[in-house]
């Protein structure tokens, strides 16, 4: 019964992660935010509208009304952090549709230090006044204070959405606890189940009695027919995270991102914000002279898969960037521990310290694409990894 399914994963999130409502059907974490945000302004916007007008649903209102109620939904703010600062294009950026939805101002992070500017953050929150205040992040590699984010909601009248799809797996795991677990402070949480949560591909919304019904309205307002083998697939992921080796391997990953990090800045390397906190560490490649997109490729030449990140204030921009992002979860499921990861900032850097920017034909520059790995590098990168594997199998007991 389709029905049971659904009703056994929203069980398993809401004991598992201490909300009073869970919305499973969501088949990503872009279908999660749309839901939590067109369930935001049906309850911030649309139902104040239906009562002034008498109307108990949309179909009742005129013609007129119903275009008065539509240019009212387009006219919304949204407040989030800034792509280069580590934000999400989900979070009002002009290519996603919520950009398209919302009018969208960023915040971002300290020049200095990289860390999130709270002060700034409630600053800009007084002057834009934002329907809904989006904190969360992909590449950030702090926590963040969920309680300080809440009260500069309130303070001005804001929803507080909280997109934690890549962080769930610690706050399930207990890691991420009081002013760092956004549930108990957030109107709204989505997430995805899969990433460090450790699921299959699919989202969930997470949220409280004023916005329970909205969000479970996500079908037909967004959603059409739920996936009841994936929101399967979610009870039992969401059933393994409540037991208490969850709660071991999400410490584990939060300490092999530490070992990551020091095994990077014991060797010269930069990082954004100088180390982590979370399970991401976000390196910074400028100082190899090299931008981040000619760093993921070489790495990936040497069987080492990562992906470009933009750093704050990024000069090479979102597509070039200076950064290479990383995380801990898939090698810590895996078995890895603090030498293992030491390890592989050594392979890490290695590869970086043998890549060299092309230069350009037209006046000599260098090329922001093309590279060149130094001869060896990767035939060693590649014997190096797959002895680190073998040691640790994916299947133990299973050849594949």
């Amino acid at each position: 019964n389709v029905d049971v399914v659904e009703s056994v994963a929203a069980e398993h999130a809401r004991e598992l992660l201490g909300a009073e409502y869970a919305y499973a059907q969501p088949h990503s974490g872009i279908d999660a935010n749309l839901v939590a945000f067109w369930a935001i302004l049906a309850t911030r916007i649309e139902a104040p509208a239906l009562e002034s007008h008498g109307a108990k649903g949309v179909n009742d209102l005129s013609e007129t009304d119903w275009e008065e109620l539509r240019a009212t939904f387009g006219n919304q703010r949204m407040l989030g952090m800034s792509l280069d600062a580590g934000g999400h294009l989900t979070h009002g950026f002009r290519p996603n549709i919520s950009g398209k939805m919302f009018h969208q101002r960023s915040y971002g992070t300290d020049p200095d230090t990289g860390l999130l500017d709270y002060d700034r953050v409630a600053e800009l929150a007084r002057e834009f006044r934002p329907l809904v205040l989006i904190a969360g992040y992909s590449a950030y590699p702090r926590r963040i204070n969920f309680a300080t984010m809440r009260e500069i909601a309130d303070e001005v009248g804001a929803t507080l959405m909280v997109d934690m799809a890549h962080f769930a797996g610690l706050v399930a795991g207990k890691v991420f606890t009081g002013d760092e677990d956004p549930v108990p402070h957030a109107h709204i949480v989505t997430t995805t189940t899969h990433k460090s949560l450790r699921g299959p591909r699919g989202g969930l919304v997470l949220t409280n009695s004023e916005y329970a019904d909205a969000v479970d309205r996500g079908c037909p307002m967004v959603l059409g027919g739920p996936l009841s083998h994936v929101m399967a697939a979610k009870a039992v992921a969401l059933a393994e995270a409540r037991q208490p080796s969850f709660a071991t391997y999400a410490q584990n990953i939060a300490d092999n991102a530490k070992s990551l990090a020091e095994g990077f800045l014991t060797r010269g390397a930069a990082l954004v914000t100088g180390g982590t906190d979370n399970h991401i560490v976000l390196l910074d490649v400028s100082g190899f002279g090299i931008t981040g997109r000619q760093a993921e490729s070489a790495l990936l030449d040497a069987g080492i898969v990562t992906n470009r990140n933009s750093v704050p204030s990024d000069p090479n921009g979102a597509w070039y960037t200076s950064g290479v992002r990383l995380g801990t979860p898939a090698l810590t499921t895996r078995g890895f521990g603090a030498d293992e990861f030491d390890r592989v900032a050594a392979l890490i850097v290695d590869v970086l310290s043998n890549t060299s920017a092309n230069p350009t034909a037209k006046d000599g520059g260098r090329s922001k694409a093309k590279y060149t790995l130094a001869d060896g590098v990767a035939e060693r990168t590649k014997s190096a990894s797959r002895e680190l594997l073998d040691a640790y199998p994916l299947y133990p007991g299973l050849e594949l």
